[in-house]
C-alpha cells in the first residue's frame, strides 16, 4: 500500500498541467467547496467555516457573507468564476453558464418578464422583504418566500405565449413577481404594465372572472351568453388585438338603480361585459402592486380579506379598554372622488402612459340614463370592476396620515368608506372626529352628519351598526360566575336591518301563490338563502336572533300548508306542522355557534 502511494506521488504530470498548476494560488484540496444536496443540512459552524474558506480564496466583497453556510461559498464560487447561474442549487440539474450583462440592463425589471440575475447581497436584501412582509402572505395567498420561485417560467416564454401552464398559474406568478418587486423598492413606480394587460392569458382569467360573476349586459345589449355564442377565444382575441394596436376606447356606463333600506335609491353604473373584461385584466396586473403598499387597517375589497377579520378586529380591540367608538361614514364617497388627485395617487405606482390613459377612460367614460348621455366630472362607478381598487387607493391616503401621526388617538379599522376608530376615552374620540375632517377635507371629502357619531360603549351604555353586525359591550357571565369579576367584552348579532333584509327575502321565496308547489321544492329554494345568511353571522352572539329567524320561516310555509288545505285540514293534522316536520323534509335549521379562541379573549394578542 505504501508502495503504491508513493508511486502515484512520483508520476510525472503532464507539462500543461504543472504551467497551469504554477498560475494558481497554492491551495489544498480543504480549500475546495463541492456542493452537494445535502449540504444544507451541515451544521451551521461548519457551514460557516466553508463560507469563510471560499471567500478567502475567491476575494469576494464584504455584502456577499450576508449569505453564510455551504450555500453561500457556492453562490460566491459562482459568481466569481461565472460558470453557474448563483440562485440556482448545483443539485437541480439547471446549471448552465452564462455570461455577465452590462450595467445598463439592470433597468430590466421582472415585471417585464426578464428575470435579471441578482448578487448575493441583493438577494439576501430580497429575502429579508419577502419575510417581514405584513402576514407573510402574497396577494394570491402563497407564501411571501414563494414569490421568486417561478420567475424562471416568467422570461422563458413571451408575454403572449398561452402554452406551457395553465392561463390561472401564469397570472399567479405575474402577480406574485409585481408584487415582490413592488415591496422591495416601495418608492418604484412601474412603466411596462400595459403589454401584461393584453396578454391572452391574462385575458382569459380576466373573462373567466366575470363569467363567475355574471351581471347584466350594458349599453351595447351584449350579454354573457352572447359572447359565449359568438366564441369566447374569437372574442378575447379582438380584444387583445384591439389593446394591442390602441384602438380600445371604453363605452358608456349604464345607469340603474336599487332601492336602500332607509328608502333611497342607490345608483349603480353597469359597464358593458368587453370593458368589463378589460377592468378585471387591468385590476390583476395593477392591484398586486398597490397591495404591497396597503395597511392592515384596511379590510375592504382586498385579497385575502373581509369582513369577519374586521369584526374580529374590533372583538379584540373592545376586549382591550375600547370604550369609545367614532361610527363614521362618508357622504356620497363614490360619486365625489377627484379624478385629477386619483390620478396623481396612481402615478405615484405607475408611469406607463398607456395604462393611465386607459384608467382615465373608465373614469370620464360617462353615464346613460333614460337614453340620455351625461359625462362625469367626478366620482367612480358603483358596479365597475375597477372601481372598488380606486376607492382603495384613493382612501389610502386616510390610512396613511392617521398611521402616522394620529395612532395614538384610537385605532382605525376601515372598510371601503365604512370605517371606525376605537378609543380609550371620550376627549380621544372627540379629537380623532376632528382630525378625519381634517384629512378628508384635503381629499375633498366630508363625513355623513345623519351616519357619523361618537358612541359611549362603557357598561353597555351604546352600541353601533357595522357592517350588518349590531356591536354592543355585555359584561361576561362566566367570569362573574367564577371569579366574581367584572369584564365587558363587545358582542355582535345581526342589526335590524339584516333581520328586515332576511324575513324580505324569505317572504319573497314563499308567497301564497306557491301554495300548491311541492314543499320539499321551497325548501330547497330557501335553504341556500338561510345558509348563507347564517355562515356570515355565526360567529357572532346571534342564537336569540337565529332562533327569531327559524321560527318566521316555519310560520311561513305553516300558512302556506294551511293555505293548500283550506277547510280541507283534519283534526290535529295543523299540529303536526312544526319545526321537526319541516326539518325531516329538509330544512336548514339556524345554529348559533360562537367560535372562541384557543385563549381566554381578554388574553388575546392584537
Amino acid at each position: 500500500m505504501k508502495g503504491d502511494l508513493h508511486g502515484r506521488a512520483g508520476r510525472q504530470e503532464p507539462a500543461r498541467q504543472r504551467e497551469l498548476r504554477s498560475r494558481e494560488p497554492a491551495r489544498g484540496p480543504q480549500h475546495q467547496v463541492k456542493p452537494a444536496a445535502s449540504t444544507h443540512l451541515q451544521p451551521a459552524g461548519r457551514a460557516d467555516h466553508f463560507t469563510a474558506k471560499a471567500t478567502s480564496i475567491v476575494g469576494a466583497p464584504k455584502p456577499a457573507m450576508d449569505c453564510g453556510g455551504v450555500w453561500g461559498a457556492a453562490r460566491v464560487q459562482g459568481e466569481v468564476r461565472n460558470t453557474r447561474d448563483p440562485s440556482v442549487p448545483p443539485s437541480s440539474g439547471r446549471g448552465g453558464s452564462y455570461k455577465p450583462k452590462a450595467k445598463s440592463s439592470a433597468v430590466q425589471r421582472e415585471s417585464e418578464g426578464i428575470v435579471v440575475p441578482q448578487s448575493v447581497a441583493q438577494a439576501a436584501r430580497t429575502n429579508a422583504v419577502k419575510n417581514n412582509a405584513a402576514g407573510g402572505k402574497d396577494p394570491c395567498g402563497g407564501r411571501a418566500e414563494g414569490a421568486g420561485k417561478h420567475e424562471r417560467m416568467a422570461g422563458k416564454t413571451g408575454p403572449n405565449d398561452s402554452g406551457g401552464d395553465e392561463p390561472h398559474d401564469k397570472v399567479r406568478q405575474l402577480q406574485r413577481q409585481l408584487w415582490a418587486a413592488a415591496k422591495r423598492a416601495p418608492g418604484r413606480r412601474f412603466h411596462a404594465l400595459y403589454d401584461h394587460i393584453w396578454r391572452s392569458d391574462v385575458l382569459r382569467e380576466a373573462w373567466r372572472r366575470v363569467r363567475r360573476n355574471h351581471g347584466a349586459a350594458g349599453v351595447d345589449s351584449q350579454s354573457l351568453g352572447s359572447v359565449e355564442q359568438y366564441g369566447v377565444e374569437r372574442f378575447l382575441e379582438e380584444l387583445g388585438a384591439g389593446l394591442q394596436a390602441g384602438k380600445y376606447r371604453a363605452q358608456v356606463v349604464k345607469r340603474r338603480y336599487i332601492a336602500k333600506p332607509d328608502g333611497k335609491r342607490r345608483p349603480l353604473g353597469i359597464p358593458t361585459v368587453r370593458d368589463r373584461v378589460v377592468q378585471m385584466a387591468a385590476k390583476l396586473v395593477l392591484e398586486p402592486i398597490f397591495e404591497a403598499d396597503f395597511l392592515p387597517c384596511s379590510y375592504g375589497f382586498r385579497p385575502q380579506r373581509g369582513t369577519l377579520m374586521a369584526l374580529e378586529r374590533l372583538r379584540k380591540l373592545g376586549a382591550k379598554g375600547g370604550h369609545h367608538v367614532l361610527d363614521a361614514d362618508i357622504r356620497d364617497y363614490f360619486g365625489s372622488i377627484d379624478h385629477e388627485k386619483l390620478m396623481k395617487l396612481l402615478a405615484r405606482r405607475i408611469s406607463d402612459r398607456r395604462v393611465l390613459k386607459l384608467l382615465r377612460q373608465w373614469l370620464e367614460a360617462g353615464v346613460m340614463e333614460d337614453g340620455a348621455v351625461s359625462a362625469t366630472v367626478a366620482g367612480t362607478p358603483q358596479g365597475g370592476v375597477i372601481s372598488p381598487l380606486l376607492s382603495n387607493i384613493y382612501l389610502h391616503v386616510l390610512d396613511v396620515l392617521w398611521t402616522r401621526h394620529s395612532a395614538p388617538m384610537g385605532t382605525l379599522v376601515r372598510y371601503a368608506d365604512d370605517f371606525v376608530v376605537m378609543c380609550h376615552t371620550a376627549k380621544n374620540c372627540e379629537q380623532a372626529e376632528a382630525r378625519i375632517r381634517v384629512i378628508l377635507e384635503r381629499l375633498g371629502l366630508e363625513l355623513h352628519p345623519q351616519k357619523t357619531r361618537r358612541v359611549e360603549l362603557y357598561d353597555g351604555k351604546e352600541g353601533f351598526d357595522f357592517l350588518g353586525c349590531h356591536l354592543h359591550k355585555r359584561m361576561s357571565g362566566r367570569l362573574w360566575e367564577q371569579k366574581r369579576q367584572r369584564f365587558y367584552y363587545l358582542q355582535r348579532w345581526p342589526n335590524r336591518r339584516s333581520m328586515q333584509r332576511i324575513r324580505q327575502r324569505v317572504k319573497e321565496l314563499t308567497p301564497r301563490s306557491r301554495c300548491h308547489a311541492d314543499i320539499r321544492t321551497i325548501i330547497a329554494d330557501l335553504n341556500p338563502v338561510i345558509r348563507g345568511w347564517g355562515n356570515y353571522f355565526r360567529t357572532g352572539n346571534a342564537a336569540r336572533q337565529f332562533g327569531s329567524a327559524d321560527d318566521f320561516v316555519v310560520r311561513r310555509l305553516r300558512s302556506l300548508r294551511h293555505a293548500r288545505k283550506g277547510r280541507n285540514v283534519r283534526s290535529g293534522e295543523a299540529a303536526g306542522w312544526t319545526r321537526e316536520y319541516f326539518e325531516n323534509l329538509g330544512l336548514y335549521r339556524l345554529r348559533g355557534t360562537i367560535r372562541y379562541p384557543a385563549q381566554p379573549f381578554w388574553k388575546e394578542a392584537a
